[in-house]
């Protein structure tokens, strides 16, 4: 990055709880400025507090990520309390586990606003004062489920691929203006992600052979991103980049595997009130 991370300026929206947080907590020591976003403007004051006891120094802007006109005020906020920005990390967002046929349209649409429009819209607004810095970084918080559509996860899938695809056309677009974009990918994360509460719900943990990461190492791939952009990064063990390979060499043969792994763990992570 042409800015050292200690002289940056990170909005991170989802910054209140869950990977979010993990990451906040992760960049605080480096001396960087956060700006952090998310609905609860309490519990952002917390993560302040929090942060500048760490030697960061935190702007709080409560946001609904899933609110175009809250976007736009939190791009605008930004720059006038900042001044910049250096790197903005699209994390917000939602699960979506169910029968398709059993969503409410709001949930889908909900689901679809937080996760995918929320970060392409904060993008649209961010990228002009990037532009005139002649630099920044776009992290967008995508998942494995955008790698290959999960059962019972059809718009949460959606959603990821549809940012994983958005970071590819990013960086085609961005190509030579100093401006970089990365995509990351998580499998199902302890310690403070969407797993968490799937395995609250259900008392059911992922099988071994599907596997998953932590929060903290997702906040340790996205500091190594902003020190070092990359197009994308997978974080899962076991590891699933050979079998998405695989995938999209033979695609019968694939998708087999992948449900044979991941359909029976799914489909009870749809229905936690139903097994409960």
């Amino acid at each position: 990055m042409s800015r050292p991370i200690s002289d940056s300026v990170i909005l991170v929206t989802g910054a209140s709880a869950g990977i979010g947080l993990t990451i906040c907590r992760r960049l605080a020591p480096t001396g960087c400025r956060l700006i952090l976003a998310a609905r609860s403007a309490d519990k952002l004051q917390q993560v302040a507090e929090e942060l500048r006891a760490a030697g960061c120094d935190a702007i709080v802007i409560p946001t609904d990520v899933g609110n175009p006109d809250s976007v736009r005020k939190l791009a605008e906020s930004a720059r006038e309390q900042a001044g910049r920005v250096d790197v903005l990390i699209n994390n917000a967002g939602i699960e979506c586990f169910a029968d398709l046929d059993s969503l409410s349209e709001n949930s889908i649409q909900q689901t679809i606003a937080t996760n995918l429009t929320g970060a392409i819209l904060l993008t649209r607004h961010v990228l002009p004062i990037m532009r005139e810095q002649r630099s920044g970084h776009i992290i967008n918080m995508a998942s494995t489920a955008g790698k290959h559509g999960p059962a019972f996860g059809a718009v949460y899938g959606a959603t990821k691929a549809g940012l994983i695809a958005f970071t590819q056309a990013l960086r085609g677009e961005l190509k030579g203006t100093g401006i970089e974009a990365s995509a990351v990918c998580p499998g199902f994360a302890t310690d403070g992600g969407i797993y968490d509460e799937i395995v609250r719900a259900t008392g059911r943990r992922t099988p071994l052979h599907l596997g998953g990461t932590t929060a903290a190492a997702v906040a340790r791939a996205v500091e190594s991103l902003i020190l070092r952009p990359r197009p994308e990064v997978i974080l899962n063990f076991p590891w699933l980049r050979p079998v998405f390979v695989l995938r999209e060499a033979f695609p019968w043969l694939g998708e087999k595997l992948i449900l044979s792994a991941t359909r029976r763990f799914l489909r009870q992570a749809s229905r936690p009130r139903s097994d409960s």
